[in-house]
């Protein structure tokens, strides 16, 4: 059966972060339910609708931030107390708005994500995990880079407390108390975690992931092992995960996967006899989708999908159809309600007007007074900067609450600009949603100039380093058979000195020193599939990579950096001239492909005329046919590497000149 689901906006809320909105449980089946959800105000609002209008049932005053907003209650009852994190407090609301939890973690860092289980309570901050039991501290665990969610497998169902971290080092990291029972390489860094069906599917141990490249995952989390059921890989090249939930849209008993991302898609994937998810249903909405539930709320008996964005805005995905066959006198019931809501909309319209032209005045009088303070306005940016592995580029997402003017993109290296078909920006020489694509051993830093459409004019400036091997990212399996050559630093140089150097060379390098006196990171360039193993401690460094060029750029950096710190370095090699040709044979199927790619291009105008002179293509040869076939893909994958060519001959002559620079 076809899914159709019909736009209604409920109300708009302050800005959101992610995993902020919740439905509260109904009293029976496909009945009203309320809404809550808290912003970045630090106001916690939950609403009904009554009429097509929103009512408010309680609504808190300003205060910190509202990071995360869970519901917990007694295990196997409902689900209806409502909880928040901001800060570094917990506080807890029973569903009519009264406060009777004012929890105080003394967390030397700001709460990042949360997840409630009973009287259990578990909470992360950037690296920081803690296991509360009736606010009573049980474990702790310092994760060596940040953790991006956290959630527990179903106590109610299985003998035991296994926590599960989503770090951002592509790593899923099963708990038992304060040590990690095991580790989950998964293949993208996981931004949100949640219980298969909402209770961990059949086994009470199965997890769904969510990635911040776009792809979903589900695996068994046994005692010994994980067990990989399935994986969405990304082939569409949607924005990245930021919420899940699973919920019985399509009414065949079955819950289904709905899915909000960060480029505005909502997406709902039904299972199939084998259990693997099909695309049912995809909506793009015009900002980034913090939350995403599934329930009854515009109207009893109509199922919907109700989601929260970036800017504010509680959104429904209904199966209620707009348009109703009804009689004469529903018709009647129906055009007076109509009526109703479009006074109701026009008193609020010109409540509104007035309100502004009252703020607007009371604006220009406060500036213009002597005593004034500076009063320009502020807002949030919503921003990313990340590689695509795909095809070795960095996208830049810039999201504000209100309309963005223009965007002026300024570096300090040579960069690329790739327009994508996400971007509506008017292009002059700079784009606002543009694919970035570095050279490696250039480094310096992107800056992004965001002017919004508000008065009076105000810009913000947000950077972006391009670091010396930009288009390395991390892995954690390496092919250890390749022909390696050795570049070993040793000198009076402490462990977190050595550190900071790594970070400014490389992405994907959390800010803060591992735990331990050794540390050993594995990288792949996205671009020729080189690898790069970088071990260091006190006093030493080794860096190993079948890329000479990586290990002339790392040398020429590092000792830079050693420099201004007035650190002399040892520095030795050990260069295996072997590698030279292996890479070379790497980037050679890549030449020969674009090579090939540019031939083609070159030859469409041409067979196009031929084309229209002869009639039709029957004359030409089977290669030239199928040119003309795909001449618009050609063309279109042609435009998206202009400097794919040169890059190449680039990487080419630098392994060459690696070897005789060393």
């Amino acid at each position: 059966m076809d899914l159709n689901l019909n736009r209604a906006d409920y109300l708009q809320v302050g800005v959101t972060s992610q995993k902020t909105m919740k439905l509260l449980p109904a009293s029976r089946r496909r009945a009203t339910q309320k809404v809550v959800v808290g912003d970045h105000d630090g106001v916690v609002m939950c609403f009904g609708m009554k009429k097509g209008e929103a009512v408010t049932v309680f609504k808190t005053l300003p205060g910190q931030k509202i990071a995360r907003l869970e519901l917990g209650g007694v295990l196997n009852t409902p689900q209806e107390k409502v909880f928040v994190a901001a800060g570094s407090e917990i506080r807890g609301f029973t569903k009519r708005g009264k406060q009777f939890l004012s929890f105080e973690t003394n967390l030397t860092e700001s709460i990042k994500a949360m997840h409630i289980s009973g009287s259990d309570l578990f909470l992360s901050a950037s690296y920081i995990y803690n296991h509360y039991c009736d606010c009573k501290d049980q474990h702790y665990y310092l994760s060596g880079d940040k953790i991006n969610d956290i959630i527990c497998l179903p106590v109610e169902r299985l003998p035991r407390i296994t926590p599960v971290l989503a770090c951002q080092d592509r790593v899923l990291r099963v708990l038992q108390g304060s040590d990690v029972m095991y580790e989950i390489e998964v293949p993208g860094p996981p931004t949100v975690l949640a219980l298969h069906n909402g209770n961990g599917g059949d086994s009470g141990e199965d997890l769904m992931f969510g990635t911040s490249d776009g792809k979903l995952g589900l695996i068994q989390i046994t005692t010994s092992k994980p067990i990989h059921k399935w994986e969405i890989r990304n082939e569409k090249k949607r924005g990245g995960i930021l919420c899940v939930d699973n919920f019985d849209i399509v009414g065949d008993g079955v819950k289904d996967l709905l899915v909000g991302r960060d480029d505005g898609m909502v997406e709902v994937y039904s299972f199939d006899n084998a259990n693997e998810p099909v695309l049912r249903f995809d909506q793009a909405l015009s900002e980034s989708v913090t939350s995403i539930q599934g329930g009854c709320v515009g109207k009893d008996g109509y199922d919907e999908i109700v989601v929260s964005t970036y800017s504010g805005w509680v959104t429904g995905l209904t199966t209620e159809p707009i348009h109703k066959e009804s009689g004469p006198g529903e018709e009647l019931k129906i055009n007076q309600e109509m009526q109703n809501k479009i006074s109701s909309l026009r008193s609020e319209l010109e409540h509104l007007q007035l309100k502004v032209l009252q703020e607007r005045e009371k604006y220009q009088q406060s500036s213009q007074s002597s005593k004034a303070k500076s009063a320009v306005p502020s807002f949030s940016i919503n921003d990313k900067f990340t590689l695509n592995k795909d095809d070795a580029s960095y996208s830049l997402t810039l999201e504000v609450q209100t309309a963005i003017d223009n965007v002026l993109i300024q570096s300090d290296v040579p960069i690329d600009l790739l327009d994508v078909d996400k971007n509506s920006a008017v292009v002059s020489f700079s784009s606002c949603d543009s694919e970035i694509r570095s050279i490696e051993g250039q480094y310096g830093t992107l800056q992004a100039y965001v002017t919004p459409r508000i008065q009076p004019k105000t810009c913000q400036v947000r950077q972006y380093l391009i670091k010396p091997l930009s288009l390395h990212q991390r892995t954690h399996v390496i092919d250890h058979d390749r022909p390696m050559n050795t570049l070993t630093l040793t000198g009076q140089f402490s462990f977190a000195e050595v550190h900071s150097w790594v970070v400014f060379c490389l992405p994907e390098v959390p800010e803060k020193p591992p735990a331990g006196e050794c540390v050993t990171f594995y990288f792949q360039n996205t671009f020729l599939d080189t690898q790069l193993e970088s071990t260091y401690k006190k006093g030493e460094g080794i860096f190993k990579s079948d890329n000479i060029s990586t290990i002339s750029i790392l040398k020429d950096v590092l000792s830079k950096e050693a420099t201004k710190r007035k650190i002399n370095l040892n520095i030795s090699y050990e260069i295996n001239e072997v590698s030279v040709k292996h890479t070379l044979k790497l980037i050679h199927p890549k030449l020969e492909y674009q090579l090939l790619l540019a031939k083609k291009v070159q030859l469409i105008d041409a067979l196009k005329e031929l084309q229209v002179h002869e009639g039709n293509t029957n004359f030409l040869i089977p290669e030239y046919r199928c040119i003309l076939e795909e001449a618009d893909h050609l063309q279109e994958e042609y435009k998206k590497q202009p400097a794919h060519l040169e890059r190449l001959y680039g990487a080419a002559s630098h392994s060459s000149w690696g070897l005789c620079h060393i």
